[in-house]
């Protein structure tokens, strides 16, 4: 019989199944009569003379394949691009280069990448001889905000621009003010790259792992005009008392008066198309849970919560909805939100992850009280912060029964029972791991992470908690 555990796993690993890169772009990219159809857009391939591709994040090189299986190109069209992802892919396409650019901090790949697609974009832009004749396509997933990075400031070292990065991440607030902020460092982010490439067509397609409607902060929006401004970026450096943590040279660019302001609607024209979204992912879940037998619903109230907040929203809603049904799966899409202590080296706290953190202070939660429960919270892009995990999934005898010890002598998980004293000792290692964000370990010795690998994906995190009658 399986346990509530591997049910959730199961769920977890069809909806993402569900989520295929490869058939989202066949949905939104074709080819008929000659004629490329981009979303709603449409291009005749007989007229096109240049096709630039920049394929840039964690799903760049599953978009990048399915996009040039889908696009005969003609034969008096040259092609060429730039790929900035994690890893090469098995053959490069003719015409293509490749920078591994880092993540979650940028690297010297990540500022050349950067300054090789400003060079492909200003070059087909002086090319076109009408927008016609230059296709420039860009592939956005997330992660871009670390792997294709720029200072505005040449004087911002790549020392410097890590570490500011790394303030942001570990800041405590939302990817869409993290971006914020980003764009308005960046000369590639906040539709500045789209800007070099300003008379040529260019079009935009998306994975995205940001909020609905606020697609213009995925990957901090390189290619899409930008609704936030100079002023709002100063209002979350200011809430979150960031200045003091940036490096000088990052501090003296964000106090200097003459701040640029970044490409607005009215001076950037953009289209794009949603590929995939967290929504997506979601919807998914939703059917596999049902098509599994159990109520399924979906709350996403908590998106962007503190992960404690979230937890306690999350099991409370869950509680109330097993006095109601027999077989419950309460489904969140989105992301919580871990405020790590600042570090004057640089160095992560601990080996962990959002999702790692939000499941193991969930596990804290439970009680021997409670009906069969089982909280899963995993990332799809497979990997949850500076750990190999996507995630966790816990229950309500995961601080109360016996790990796996490596060596053998311990009982396997899930075997006898743990006496008092031990229940406590165990409930205080993971309030220890908690505050040092150090979950991983914990999590792994009880073998309640969730391990993936790297998915080619990423539509944010999902958490699936599961409840039935006792």
């Amino acid at each position: 019989m399986h346990s509530l555990r591997d049910t959730a796993r199961t769920i977890f690993e069809q909806a993402l199944a569900d989520c295929s890169v490869e058939r989202a772009m066949e949905r939104h990219v074709r080819v008929q009569d000659e004629k490329l159809y981009l979303g709603e857009d449409s291009l005749d391939l007989r007229s096109l003379l240049h096709l630039r591709i920049l394929a840039v994040g964690k799903a760049a090189n599953a978009m990048l394949s399915s996009l040039l299986e889908l696009v005969p190109v003609p034969s008096n069209c040259d092609v060429s691009g730039i790929l900035i992802a994690p890893s090469a892919p098995l053959k490069l396409p003719p015409g293509f280069q490749h920078f591994a650019g880092g993540h979650p901090s940028p690297n010297e790949a990540s500022f050349a990448g950067a300054r090789a697609a400003l060079a492909m974009l200003q070059e087909s832009s002086e090319a076109a001889s009408h927008t016609q004749d230059t296709l420039c396509l860009f592939l956005i997933s997330g992660g871009a905000s670390a792997m294709m990075e720029l200072p505005l400031d040449p004087n911002i070292s790549l020392a410097d621009t890590a570490e500011f990065h790394r303030v942001l991440v570990a800041s405590g607030a939302s990817i869409t003010e993290i971006n914020c902020v980003r764009k308005h460092f960046s000369a590639v982010k906040g539709g500045r790259l789209a800007l070099a490439a300003r008379n040529a067509r260019c079009y935009s397609l998306l994975i995205s792992d940001v909020p609905l409607g606020q697609e213009d902060a995925l990957g901090s929006g390189p290619t899409l005009p930008d609704s936030s401004t100079v002023e709002q970026c100063g209002q979350i450096v200011a809430r979150y008392d960031l200045l003091p943590q940036f490096p000088a040279s990052v501090q003296r660019f964000f106090t200097s008066p003459a701040l640029p302001e970044t490409p607005k609607p009215a001076t950037l024209h953009a289209s794009a198309s949603v590929l995939l979204h967290t929504n997506d992912l979601a919807e998914a879940a939703l059917r596999r849970a049902e098509a599994l037998g159990w109520t399924a619903i979906l709350d996403n109230t908590c998106d962007d919560w503190d992960y404690r907040e979230a937890a306690h929203y999350l099991l409370g809603r869950l509680r109330a909805l097993q006095q109601q049904h027999n077989r419950v799966c309460l489904i969140s899409a989105g992301e919580v939100v871990v405020r790590l202590p600042a570090s004057k080296t640089g160095e992560p706290v601990g080996i962990g992850g959002r999702n790692q953190q939000f499941a193991l202070y969930a596990a804290t939660l439970l009680n021997a009280e409670d009906r069969p429960i089982a909280v899963l919270s995993a990332g799809s892009d497979g990997i949850d912060g500076t750990s190999p995990a996507a995630g966790a999934v816990v229950d309500e005898t995961t601080l109360r029964e016996r790990f796996f010890n490596f060596s053998g002598t311990a009982t396997p998980f899930g075997g006898t029972s743990l006496d008092e004293p031990d229940r406590r000792n165990s409930y205080k290692a993971a309030l220890d791991a908690l505050a040092k964000f150090n979950t991983y370990p914990f999590l792994m010795k009880r073998q309640a992470t969730v391990m993936t690998g790297p998915t080619g994906n990423n539509l944010r995190d999902l958490r699936i908690l599961l409840g039935q009658l006792g």
